[in-house]
């Protein structure tokens, strides 16, 4: 497995946590820590699933119950938000549910060795506490002589409905400004004509759910052999 692959592997787990609203309280630090231990087990547990269809399933009501999408989906398109006129505004949400709900199926969901993590520590900033974790791929990155523990912070507010992550940190990496950062060049492609744009997204998410649709088909095809 490349690195690269489990930088996606964190992004899938930052959206499948949840990201919340802003101007939230900072969590205790020892709540903060039983909470990410809870999600993460639960996670890894989902991982174990053998029928991609059936993990496919699970993933998503994680998804849907965890993550804010309306939230994220008006962060990462940012100022263009009010560029778009309440039609498009609908028309981008409903594209971004399932854009959110596609993209996540186009990471490394198998791994052929286990992975554990270890919350080592969480600390309570003034809106918001940093919980740090140590994620171990164990044999999954061996081969490539790659480092098997990765360092990783995740930001956490406490919501009206409960702890939610915010944003992840990767060597030093804000995982939703990088988002952020992709809208904005996928917008400045299309001359920020948000028309162009929504035509272009639109497009973007129905190739990523034709592909999920060509995965689970393999899959199916593979497992009755």
């Amino acid at each position: 497995m490349k690195s690269k692959q489990f930088l996606q592997l964190i992004i899938c787990c930052f959206f499948l946590m949840g990201i919340g609203e802003a101007f939230c309280k900072a969590p205790n630090p020892q709540e903060s820590i039983v909470w990410a231990k809870d999600k993460g087990n639960l996670l890894l547990q989902t991982f174990q699933e053998k029928d991609l269809s059936k993990k496919y399933q699970a993933l998503d009501t994680l998804f849907l119950q965890y993550a804010d999408l309306d939230y994220i989906g008006k962060f990462v398109v940012g100022k263009y938000w009010r560029s778009m006129d309440a039609s498009q505004q609908k028309e981008y949400q409903q594209l971004f549910k399932r854009y959110a709900l596609a993209v996540y199926k186009g990471f490394p969901l198998t791994f052929k060795y286990p992975i554990c993590f270890e919350i080592t520590n969480a600390i309570q900033n003034k809106n918001d506490t940093d919980v740090f974790a140590i994620i171990d791929l164990g044999q999954n990155l061996a081969q490539e002589g790659q480092s098997q523990k990765i360092m990783v912070v995740f930001k956490i507010k406490e919501e009206k409905q409960g702890l939610q992550i915010i944003d992840i940190k990767f060597a030093e990496s804000s995982l939703i400004l990088s988002y952020r950062n992709r809208f904005y060049q996928m917008i400045a492609e299309a001359e920020e004509d948000m028309t162009w744009f929504l035509e272009d997204f639109a497009l973007m998410v129905q190739s990523a759910e034709k592909k999920n649709e060509q995965n689970l088909l393999k899959n199916q095809q593979e497992k009755e052999l």
